[in-house]
């Protein structure tokens, strides 16, 4: 697959989208980085530490966030899209799932949608992800963690995103999926989802898994935000495992060799 100027072996290879949140609330690092300097400065260490993709969002999506206007998204990520293409040469990830804001970011550089409503909150998404020729990310989500059955609901949900953006005419080589880990599911279902990642598989899509510091390894571990990075490293491990293309992480370095460390291993044995 190729993002931005950059072509992605997804079948063979997982790679790092790293974490630049441009808020004041986000669970883990909201503030840090919502200032021009700082977000470039995490960004320039991000690429030095190995990251692949830089993922940048505007707007908090931990549990109970406060929605904010497109317009105050726009302006809080194209300051930062624009410097980062600028400067660096690495693709460009934006976590929105409104069309406004896609359209804004995509229109000043971005390579690459990351929707956590995978197509379902805007009904334009789609339209507009075709329109620019961008792979795009579907997340699994809902608006309450009620189930009939768990693992076979989640894989019919992600069939329901696959096929809004095959029917805006988005190619099926541009789109991956991600099981939506912390969203819309208890403590217990998180656990059951990362220990059954491979039947995801059968929708022959590559697989982006975002756990880094998340509540599931939290709530394991007993550990607050700032103390989750092994429990983050064991979730990668795992995800590589199980055949996933990407993880999404905070911790760049630390994740990167934890893959390395992995993928070797696994490659010995065949």
């Amino acid at each position: 697959m190729r993002i931005g100027n950059r072509e992605f072996d997804l079948n063979n290879n997982t790679y790092i989208m790293g974490i630049l949140n441009v808020t004041p609330d986000s669970f883990s690092d909201g503030g840090k980085f919502n200032i021009l300097s700082e977000a470039l400065r995490h960004t320039e260490q991000m690429i030095q530490e190995g990251v692949d993709i830089i993922d940048i969002g505007g707007e908090s999506t931990r549990p109970n966030y406060t929605h904010i206007s497109d317009a105050e998204e726009i302006d809080r990520i194209l300051p930062i899209i624009k410097e980062v293409k600028k400067q660096f040469d690495v693709p460009i990830s934006v976590d929105t799932y409104k069309s406004e804001v896609t359209t804004a970011a995509l229109s000043n550089g971005a390579d690459f949608i990351n929707d956590i409503w995978g197509l379902k909150h805007d009904q334009r998404m789609a339209n507009v992800v075709k329109e620019f020729n961008v792979p795009v990310c579907l997340m699994h989500n809902r608006k309450e963690a009620v189930y009939n059955n768990y693992m076979e609901d989640v894989i019919n949900d992600l069939k329901e995103s696959i096929q809004l953006a095959l029917d805006a005419g988005i190619n099926k080589d541009k789109i991956i999926i991600d099981p939506g880990i912390g969203f819309a599911k208890t403590y217990e279902m998180n656990l059951t989802l990362m220990n059954r990642l491979e039947q995801l598989h059968q929708l022959e899509l590559p697989i982006l898994l975002g756990t880094s510091r998340k509540s599931m390894i939290g709530l394991t571990l007993d550990e607050p935000v700032t103390n989750r990075l092994e429990g983050t490293i064991a979730t990668t491990v795992m995800g590589v495992m199980k055949g996933c293309s990407i993880v999404r992480v905070h911790d760049v370095l630390a994740n990167r060799r934890a893959i390395m460390m992995t993928q070797t291993i696994l490659r010995e044995k065949k």
